[in-house]
């Protein structure tokens, strides 16, 4: 018979299977979690304060109606195509391309709307623009 005393091993901690679950936890959790807050785009119209507001003998007041309609100096543009705007544009222009194009859209105008607008100033060889704001509450 064998008495003498053994050698005691350590408990060893293997941190594999440890580590192998967390990363499983870890993948659940990043797939299973939503992004709802994420999904909508939260946007806040400009608003700035406004001065006195003068008459600039620069400026094209182009108005976008919500319905789409344009003005153009507070005169109604008769098509909604940019060539007919272009057109208004010009003749509303009375520093020639020195004219600046002030911009007044409404809040419900469609983004294409806008764009419109944009196009027509270029084609009528007006690159100054510049977007109308609402004045902040106080």
């Amino acid at each position: 018979m064998s008495f003498r005393p053994r050698p005691k091993e350590e408990p060893d901690i293997n941190l594999i299977p440890f580590i192998d679950v967390l990363l499983v936890i870890l993948i659940f959790l990043m797939l299973s979690t939503t992004y709802s807050r994420f999904t909508e785009l939260q946007i806040t119209r400009p608003a700035a304060d406004v001065y006195a507001q003068r008459d600039y003998p620069k400026e094209v007041l182009v108005s976008v109606s919500s319905e789409g309609d344009y003005t153009v100096n507070k005169l109604a543009v008769t098509g909604r195509s940019v060539v007919d705007l272009a057109n208004a544009m010009q003749a509303g222009a009375k520093a020639g391309k020195e004219s600046v194009v002030a911009i007044h859209a409404d809040a419900a105008a469609r983004h294409q709307a806008v764009i419109t607008v944009m196009e027509a100033a270029r084609r009528a060889r007006l690159s100054q623009t510049t977007f109308a704001s609402q004045a902040s509450s106080p």
